[in-house]
């Protein structure tokens, strides 16, 4: 049996930095944009915009003002609503710009994106928006920047791994992030059904 390791390793880092954009959205993006730029990743054709130096501007911009933004009380609250359908289209979008489609079909391309990606995206974001919602109920909101300042390190170093090391351990660091806030927002949920 022949394993194409390019293959799996394009999907792999899409997974990967498409499932950073559930910790922040624009860190991510920042990072294909300067990879593109720099020559380091190849997109297709109709994705060359993400690699242009206006992109880069325009998501480091972004970055900057998400990550103030969510040391901001209650205000990171107001933004997990609307973080999350976003980071399901930023999480599609890069996939569909990483993974390469088997059969060149736009439609498969992204579908599988929407499905790899923007799923990916979208579940983290929604457990991390979860975890949140609970520390601001347990410390009425103190302990949030706390919770920011880990979003914040797992989106770059995450983004960062999935370029420098082997996307297939990226992708596994992910998924262990993943179960852990899945962890703890079962614990949280069993410690307030129990009685005082």
């Amino acid at each position: 049996m022949n394993i194409d390791y390019h293959l799996l390793s394009a999907i792999a880092l899409g997974i990967a930095l498409s499932a950073c954009c559930g910790f922040r959205i624009f860190i991510p993006m920042l990072a294909v944009a300067i990879a593109s730029y720099s020559h380091l990743v190849i997109l297709p054709q109709d994705m060359h915009w993400l690699g242009t130096l206006p992109a880069i501007i325009c998501f480091g911009t972004a970055a900057v003002v998400e990550i103030a933004a969510y040391y901001l009380p209650f205000l990171d609250n107001l933004l997990d609503m609307v973080a999350t359908p976003l980071a399901i289209v930023a999480g599609t979008v890069l996939a569909a710009a990483l993974i390469p489609s088997p059969d060149k079909e736009p439609l498969v391309r992204w579908a599988v994106a929407l499905i790899a990606g923007g799923g990916a995206a979208g579940t983290l974001q929604m457990s991390s928006s979860l975890l949140r919602l609970f520390s601001t109920k347990a410390t009425l909101g103190t302990g949030n920047p706390v919770i920011a300042t880990g979003e914040n390190a797992a989106a770059v170093s995450g983004s960062i791994f999935s370029f420098i090391v082997p996307v297939i351990v990226a992708a596994i660091l992910i998924v262990v992030v993943l179960w852990i806030l899945f962890a703890t927002v079962k614990r949280l949920r069993s410690g307030k059904r129990e009685p005082i």
